[in-house]
């Protein structure tokens, strides 16, 4: 919610700063997103007038101009059409910044003339979209005269978040109130501000033939007509009002109705009376039903809607939209203007089926003040009187808006129990009055018609404390219990923590992704058959499938890197695949870019490939408790992932832990990605749990005991098929004798002199670790034995 400080000042009477306000808007829970200063980006500009235009000697749409801008005549080169001698516009000096693309003048050669400067169109200073022209002001404008004085423009705009509780301060005039109430002035009244009685506006003949059909979707339906009216520009100030909030002026009408919302909290609608068929009716949309709104779409309709409808055909969007066909324009002359109360409820379901947001949408869903329609109405109809001419009927009142009072009992003790702030009663009873409740004497509190959010006493209290103040509220410790709290993570929360804090520790970057993905990002990750979640009411459609991968957003996230100048990109996250069983417990891994940089002793920089996406996989299913040694390398882990530089880890040929690898070019060109990049997902949830210590919640962990005797290590060197994995032929080595081996490794390949062709050498050290004695000759012959048996099975030849 948007407004300017001097608006604010229309309806509160204080001498309070901007800054003061500010303050004051935070401590009462209307959090201050930012405050603009729209004079700032043109304080270097000046009202200039052109002396003389003359043709530029080298350009045939150029002119050399003489400026004044308050220090004397300056030539300047233009190109605007309209520049001319007499003419009174806006001058950049050199060193002035145009906002609108940030390029800083200087003095420069234009065709062999020098130009000091420039004279500035509408777009170039971003106040609008004019750019045929330079701008054009009146001749009396004030030469010299910093352009952001003489437009007004030095008028801070402040931006409030308003929470979804705050109907209320969905306009100027709720703000201004809950201001007035934290002590920072007065609310002037309603009938000063608008310089009117807020009642009605007296009309002349019957009033426009309205009603509802929709008791619930469109409890009340207000509506006056004003006929001969003169539809234009709005006035000035009402312009500025909108422009500096960031609504574009249309036309006098539909301004009106843009500025009693915002200013007021009220949504209302105009029609073209001449394009109507008919009376008016608020009803449930017919089943196939369309309406083509103002933004300029076609919406499907269902019975669930509320529409507005004549005789013919639906022409508005029930509080959402209104409809393009009955839409006021130059040369209307008489309007129908709607006053109606809509069912939040109904709103929201309407808006989001719809996917349409609109202004009156928001404040509809939160909730309008239902007491509000006659004088929303009088005031919109006395604005389109004073401001478009014109004579007013009579006002039709449809239907009966809901302004059932609720009564609450209140103890102003509960002000300490409750939100632990001692107020004395009297205070809490002039802060409820000010906020617009009724208070008697015996404490029965009734919230005020524009305040449907609060329903029971601890929203009383909410109240008084957040004028009173939060920052008064004692911070006070909870008493802590006897003796020591029990561990409350579960097995999987510490799992998750471990390897976090191992990723982080290897020197991985953590990230934080988006669950939700396009389907752009979730089509290299398809897999035949593979379920998607997908959600019903996307915030948009690049955030509407469940992510079925943490790769997708990890890539993302890297190539927006990669993009900003990252060299290396080492990014992991613990996080959920959304599989059509369940969720799924992950950590995904992308390393992209130099593993190691270039450098006078490492020589060229060296990418990432799939030994160390490879190495990150093993390290943290290590460091999760997995049985590493245990674990087999199987082929490539799936579409996704490069041919022949990837694999997936398995306990078994079924459960797979990891995969690990290149991904596949496919894959990087969805992401914008160029040059290798290596990857892993650990599924977490995979990894086999340890026995945990009766009564405690850790791991169970044997006792540690050193070998008594030192470990002896033996090479042998074997000539396999090339088409063999490594990994099998250290598998079968490492189970040649278990009680003996303790490890086994493999530290070579050699192919080419000495090898035959479709042949292929690899060198493993084994680690033997005698028991009570050291062994023999004996002993290591009959081991030697068992190892090259065991590799003899798969066609391996020991070395010669």
């Amino acid at each position: 919610m948007k407004f300017t400080l001097s608006w604010l000042k229309e309806h509160l009477e204080t001498t309070a700063s901007l800054d003061e306000i500010v303050l004051a808007l935070t401590r009462i829970g209307l959090e201050v997103e930012g405050v603009e200063h729209p004079g700032e980006k043109l304080a270097a500009f000046r009202v200039a007038k052109v002396l003389s235009a003359e043709r530029h000697p080298q350009a045939d749409k150029l002119q050399v101009l003489s400026v004044d801008a308050g220090d004397g005549p300056m030539q300047v080169v233009c190109g605007a059409p309209n520049a001319r001698a007499g003419l009174v516009g806006v001058f950049g000096a050199p060193g002035a910044t145009v906002p609108a693309n940030g390029m800083v003048l200087k003095v420069a050669e234009i065709r062999g003339v020098v130009s000091n400067g420039m004279m500035c169109s509408t777009r170039e200073l971003e106040l609008g979209d004019d750019h045929d022209g330079i701008i054009e002001l009146p001749d009396d404008a004030p030469v010299g005269t910093a352009y952001p004085d003489y437009a007004g423009l030095t008028d801070p705009v402040i931006d409030v978040s308003v929470t979804p509780n705050k109907q209320d301060c969905m306009g100027v005039r709720g703000i201004a109130r809950d201001l007035a109430a934290g002590g920072m002035g007065t609310l002037r009244p309603l009938a000063d501000v608008y310089r009117m009685a807020a009642a009605s506006v007296a009309g002349e003949g019957p009033g426009p033939d309205v009603r509802t059909e929709d008791a619930d979707g469109c409890p009340a339906f207000y509506a006056q007509t004003v006929a001969g009216v003169t539809n234009g520009a709005s006035p000035p100030w009402m312009q500025a009002k909108l422009k500096a909030i960031g609504q574009k002026p249309i036309s006098v009408l539909v301004d009106i109705t843009n500025f009693v919302m915002f200013d007021l909290g009220r949504p209302l609608h105009v029609y073209d009376q001449a394009k109507l068929v008919g009376g008016l009716v608020a009803r449930k949309a017919r089943s196939g039903e369309i309406v083509v709104a103002l933004n300029g779409k076609t919406y499907a309709l269902d019975e669930g809607m509320t529409v507005i409808a004549d005789d013919e055909k639906v022409h508005d969007i029930g509080g959402i939209m209104g409809g393009e066909e009955t839409g006021v324009a130059e040369t209307t002359t008489d309007v129908l203007i709607e006053c109606a109360y809509f069912d939040p409820e109904s709103i929201a379901r309407t808006g989001q089926k719809l996917l349409l947001t609109s202004d009156a949408r928001t404040r509809f869903e939160r909730g309008v003040d239902p007491a509000f329609l006659d004088e929303g109405l009088a005031i919109a109809t006395w604005l389109v009187l004073e401001h478009c001419g014109g004579t007013a009927s009579a006002v039709t009142r449809a239907g009966t808006p809901p302004l059932g009072e609720r009564t609450i009992s209140y103890d102003p003790g509960r002000a300490e129990t409750l939100g632990g702030l001692a107020i004395d009663p009297l205070r809490q009873r002039t802060i409820l009055e000010s906020l617009g409740f009724g208070v008697t004497d015996s404490w029965q509190v009734t919230p005020p018609s524009w305040r449907r959010d609060v329903d029971g006493s601890a929203d009383l209290v909410e109240e008084v404390i957040r004028i009173e103040g939060i920052d008064k509220v004692p911070s006070t410790p909870l008493p802590r219990a006897a003796g020591v709290a029990r561990p409350t993570a579960t097995p999987e929360q510490k799992l998750e923590r471990r390897v976090r804090r191992a990723a982080a520790a290897r020197g991985l970057n953590e990230a934080i992704t988006w669950s939700f993905l396009s389907d752009a990002q979730v089509a290299p990750f398809r897999s035949a058959g593979n379920f998607e979640w997908r959600v019903a009411n996307p915030i948009s459609e690049d955030l509407k499938v469940m992510r079925p991968s943490l790769l997708p957003g990890l890539l993302a996230a890297t190539e927006r890197n990669l993009k900003r100048g990252a060299a290396s990109v080492r990014l992991f996250e613990v996080g959920r695949r959304y599989l059509a069983d369940a969720e799924r417990a992950t950590l995904g891994v992308v390393l992209a870019g130099d593993k190691r940089a270039r450098g006078w002793q490492s020589g060229k920089a060296v990418a990432f490939d799939a030994f160390d996406a490879k190495a990150e996989a093993l390290a943290l299913l290590a460091e999760a408790g997995a049985p590493v040694d245990n674990l087999q390398v199987f082929g490539e882990a799936g579409e996704t992932w490069h041919p022949g530089q990837s694999g997936t880890l398995r306990l078994g040929p079924k459960t797979v832990l990891a995969s690990f690898g290149m991904l596949h070019p496919l894959t990087l060109k969805a992401f914008d990605l160029d040059g290798p990049v290596a990857a892993v997902e650990l599924y977490l949830d995979a990894i086999p749990a340890k026995r945990s210590a009766k009564g405690e919640g850790g791991f169970m962990r044997p006792a540690y005991a050193p070998p008594v005797l030192q470990s002896v290590t033996r090479d042998f060197a074997f000539l396999v098929s090339d088409t063999l994995a490594a990994d099998a032929l250290v598998r079968a080595v490492k189970g040649a004798d278990k009680a003996a081996i303790t490890a086994a490794r493999l530290f070579d390949v050699f192919t080419g002199t000495g090898v035959e062709p479709g042949m292929k050498s690899l060198a493993i050290e084994i680690t033997l670790q005698p028991g009570d004695k050291s062994f023999t000759d004996a002993d290591l012959k009959i081991i030697t034995d068992k190892v090259v048996a065991a590799a003899a099975k798969l066609g391996a030849m020991l070395r010669g």
